[in-house]
Order: structure tokens, then sequence, then C-alpha cells
């Protein structure tokens, strides 16, 4: 059974190529508990014997004894908006078959224990693929995400054979191209596994909890980015632009690339970075910064290490022949970036805004608001939380429906993205922010607490 096609649903593909490929009432998947998922996805995936389960280093060790790639895949199961491929489907592609039957496979699905050394990846994804040598060289990452519910701009099964294929390839010319790989591994981590993380540490250990409460044992992906970003905010210290805006995608640059390819460009947005640097629909990114690219996540790495005003070399192939391409990158670059559909928002939003979650008028609204001003802020509270941390703005006056027009003085932070990363990197725990707000037509001010 194909079950990395099948955990393509922890992505929340509900279509790939005009194909529906979910169960689109969500049968078998409704009436199960998240328990249940996991301890029947265990159960499914030990018996068919395809997959490696949660044995990374058993993997290893077949590949070094049978001289294949890894293929790891990092899936989070329980998580409530996965929901069952559908199986028939998927067991119609001979061609993903046939190239996974080339890899040693190996499922993750908990990031207890995880060797974030090794491991590092986008972890408000819910679903990560990695490409490897049996020494543990890295030839590349798959799976990306830029909404909360839409993956086909970002992933299909095309995309994902193609990753597979090219993956081979670098494979059977290893280590003759090593070179190309040495920047996929990253820098050393805040801690070495998730669980030694100081807000992970004393409610979790090393191993899923398999004849306990194992959802309640394992740590998700994007806990490990909630992590890191409790390392700076409980030291009352302003978190780092690289754990605000992790893996920027590359339509920041304005670099649209095609899903169902490997790294081909589909559009280059007008007035952008890429088309201030010469690229062109059509352009394949075989490279970028001397690192081979098999997908949109691998555009992602590199785009995470890079800094502001960084100079990035593109080795493209247009026309059959491959020319080099700088991309010169912008101060602010990065702060382009969207923060709204990630996962790692949530904890922010309590941080800098006690559980509101906001959303920008439309040139209409802000006419009807007197706010007219396309370069003022203009935010409505779309939902304010209740509970814990998330509902001290409700306690503190806040209504769902208040226009929010100034945050600690700025009025220029024109969409939620702009001001959590305000807040975040200005605004520390204990101290109170006056914000000003427009209630029906009545302008007034709060002061709300930042918060941990």
């Amino acid at each position: 059974m194909n079950f990395v096609l099948r955990s393509v649903c922890a992505m929340g593909i509900s279509l790939v190529c005009g194909v529906p490929l979910l169960a689109e009432d969500g049968k078998n998947s409704v009436h199960q508990t998240r328990e249940e998922k996991v301890l029947g996805d265990r159960e499914k995936v030990l018996s068919d014997g395809y997959w490696i389960y949660n044995g990374f280093e058993e993997g290893v060790k077949q590949a070094q004894e049978t001289g294949k790639p890894l293929l790891v895949v990092l899936r989070c199961i329980p998580c409530e908006e996965c929901v069952k491929l559908d199986e028939e489907i998927m067991e119609k592609d001979p061609v993903l078959r046939k190239l996974l039957d080339q890899y040693v496979r190996v499922r993750i699905v908990g990031t207890n224990g995880l060797d974030l050394d090794l491991f590092q990846y986008d972890y408000d994804q819910s679903f990560a693929v990695f490409l490897m040598n049996a020494d543990k060289t890295i030839y590349g990452r798959f799976g990306t995400r830029s909404h909360r519910t839409d993956w086909t701009s970002d992933v299909s099964i095309e995309g994902l054979a193609k990753a597979l294929d090219g993956g081979l390839k670098l494979h059977a010319n290893y280590p003759g191209n090593k070179a190309y790989f040495a920047g996929k591994h990253g820098d050393k981590p805040l801690y070495s596994s998730p669980e030694k993380f100081p807000s992970l540490k004393d409610k979790y250990t090393d191993t899923l909890n398999y004849e306990g409460d194992v959802v309640q044992s394992c740590i998700h992906c994007h806990q490990i980015g909630d992590a890191q970003k409790s390392v700076f905010r409980d030291r009352g210290k302003a978190i780092p632009d690289e754990f605000v805006f992790p893996y920027p995608h590359p339509k920041t640059l304005g670099m649209i690339i095609d899903p169902s390819e490997m790294n081909t460009l589909k559009e280059v947005a007008s007035g952008s970075i890429a088309e201030q640097a010469g690229l062109q629909a059509g352009d394949q990114v075989f490279a970028l910064n001397g690192q081979v690219i098999l997908s949109i996540a691998d555009i992602q790495w590199v785009l995470h290490h890079a800094q502001d005003q960084d100079s990035l070399q593109a080795e493209i192939v247009r026309d059959g022949k491959r020319i080099i391409k700088p991309i010169k990158l912008t101060e602010g670059w990065r702060q382009q970036d969207d923060l709204s559909w990630r996962v790692g928002a949530w904890p922010m939003r309590a941080m800098a805004l006690g559980g509101m979650k906001l959303e920008e008028l439309t040139p209409e609204e802000r006419k009807s608001a007197g706010i007219t001003d396309p370069q003022k802020m203009a935010l409505r509270v779309r939902s304010a939380g209740r509970h814990g941390k998330h509902g001290l703005a409700r306690k503190t006056g806040f209504k769902v429906d208040d226009i929010l027009v100034a945050f600690d003085g700025r009025n220029d932070l024109l969409r939620e993205t702009d001001l959590l990363a305000y807040a975040v990197q200005n605004c520390m725990p204990g101290e109170k922010v006056e914000i000003d707000l427009i209630r029906g037509s009545k302008p007034m001010s709060l002061s709300l607490g930042m918060q941990k």
C-alpha cells in the first residue's frame, strides 16, 4: 500500500491537478478519535511492512546494507485537519510506487526524541520529506504550504514524484556531487531534541507512549516552533526574525513555482525581487547558493538562512543553457511573508493580542470607517478567545468587530502579521501597550498587557 501518498493527507490536500484526493465526506476519519487514528496508523503500517515505522537508525542501517537512498517522511497523524486520503486513487499511481520502491522508506509520526541537528525544517508543516544518503547527507526536502487549507499552489503528486526521481539521480552520482549538499545541513539547534526545550521538558519524554495516552504523549511538529519562540519570550528577549518568519515562501520574492514540477518558475511577479534579478517564467532553478533544488522546500531552506541584503546566486536553466543570476535581497524582504496561516501564529496572538485574531478591512469597509489612507492601520477583531492567555483581550474590554487603528503608537502595521512581528520583537511580557480602536463610530483606547 502506498503509505507515503496516504500520509500526504497531513498536508490537507483536497485537490491536486484538478483530481480530488480526499474522501470529501471524511469517511473513515470523522468517526475516529485521535487515539484511534494514531494506533490504527501504526497497526496498518507495521502489518503492511512497506515502511520502517519510527525507526530512523534502522533505516540508516538498511540503506548502508542495500546502497539505496533514504526517504524519511515526518507526519503528524493526530492533527485534526488530517483526513483519510483516498487510497484507491493513491494505489493507482504506478509511477510514484516504482520510485518509492527504490528508497529505504522510514515513517516518523512523532517528533519525540527527534535529532534536531539533522531534521531541520519548517515546523509549522505537518508533513515533511527528507531525501538522504545513508551517511545522513541530505539531498533535498519536500513539503510546503503557505495557506491553512489550500495546498494546491505548493504541492502535488507529480511534484513529489519528480523530486523522488531527482533524488535517485543525485544518489547515483554521489559522492561526486557532494558539494551541492554542503549547505543542506543546518546550524546547531537551540536544543538537540524537542523534549529538552524548557517549555516541553516536564511534559514529554523522548518516546511515544503506545501503552498509555499516545496522543497526549506526542510532540507535534508545530510545538517545536512554539518552543523555539518561548526560549526568547520567556527570557524577555525579542524573538529573532528566523523564528518569527521561518522558511519564507519564494513567492515573497515574486517566485511562483509550478507545484507539478521540481523547480520551474510558473510565473514571476511584476516589480518583484525575482523580476529585478532577471528571472523569467519557464526558468528552472537548478541550484540556489550552491545547493541543488528539488522542491519549493529546498528554496525555503536557502531563504531561511539568508539575511537582509544578501545576494543569492541562482543557477538557472533557460532554453537548455545554464546561466547565473544574482538575486539581490532588499531590506525587509523576509517580513513580507505571511504568518496568518501558521499554527505558530496562535501562541503569538496570545503574547501580543491577548487572544484576538485580526483581519484587514476591505477598501469599502475602510471608507465606511473613515480610514481612507491605505497606508494607515485598519484591522478588525475577527474573534477573541475566552480561556487562559487567549481570553485576556476579551477580559480587558476588547470586542469582536472593534477596528484597531494604532498599536503602541504605530499606525503603519497594515497586516496582522506586521503587528504580531512588531509586538514579539518590541513589546515584552509584563508591559502594557496602548491600542487605539474604533467601536462603531466611536474612537477609544484600551491598554493591553503583553504575555509570555
